[in-house]
């Protein structure tokens, strides 16, 4: 795509207190070693549009073990069903320790963000207490939809560029937290809704990392592109804002 063409934005997934070491109640290992390449990331001229979300759950959220007792997290499952629709195809998912509760510390983005400076909207996910919400843009379900953050929408309405007019985002950049769970559902359905997607690896930590390498062979087999903080992809965005 010609550079005139060239309108993207980045997606910063849940870089959150609760999912970092050295105190997160979810901490993903390694998972605050991101926080320099965002930031390198977010200071890009090029990007049109700066997005983090945030898990946001009620405490009573499904996806809780403490809300399935007796089971336990990390290794038990829970069946979600379309609490609008019964009939559809439920799902299975992985219960977690408390996380990402709304209001409360671990729910914040890392204070080492500048929210304020960079990041153009802030988008809360997994709201409803019926459905767990992997992807930063909507839940499983599709007959009908539970909860949809209006990501999609916003990414292609017009927004400004730094080489022409206002015009709909054509490329998305993903980091944040976790690789194999909601960075990789984001990337999915980022590229499901038409857009050139992309994962900085560096920017970006797993639960499972010995797992990743299986799951990011099942990304690029189904088009998502897996690049370099150094790579050319990264380097079109170009150099710090001043």
């Amino acid at each position: 795509m010609a550079d005139d063409l060239f309108n993207p934005a980045l997606i910063v997934v849940d870089l959150q207190e609760d999912f970092c070491p050295p105190n997160g109640s979810l901490a993903v290992p390694e998972g605050r070693e991101t926080v320099a390449i965002v930031n390198r990331l977010l200071s890009m001229p090029a990007f049109a549009l700066r997005v983090a979300t945030k898990d946001w759950h009620p405490q009573d959220h499904i996806s809780f073990a403490s809300n399935h007792t007796p089971k336990q997290p990390f290794v038990d499952f829970v069946i979600v069903t379309n609490p609008l629709n019964p009939d559809e195809t439920p799902y299975k998912t992985r219960l977690w320790p408390d996380h990402c509760v709304q209001n409360t510390p671990g729910a914040a983005l890392v204070s080492d963000l500048d929210p304020d400076k960079h990041i153009d909207k802030v988008i809360e996910k997994g709201t409803n207490k019926d459905v767990e919400m992997y992807s930063a843009f909507y839940d499983p379900f599709t007959n009908p939809r539970v909860s949809d953050s209006g990501l999609a929408e916003l990414l292609k309405s017009p927004h400004a560029s730094v080489s022409g007019p206002a015009r709909p985002i054509t490329h998305v950049y993903v980091v944040g937290l976790a690789a194999d769970y909601c960075v990789r559902c984001t990337a999915l359905d980022s590229l499901k809704e038409g857009f050139v997607t992309y994962i900085v690896e560096e920017g970006t930590r797993a639960v499972d990392a010995k797992a990743w390498p299986l799951q990011r062979e099942e990304l690029t087999a189904a088009g998502v592109k897996i690049v370099s903080i150094n790579g050319p992809e990264v380097g079109r965005l170009g150099e710090k804002r001043a």
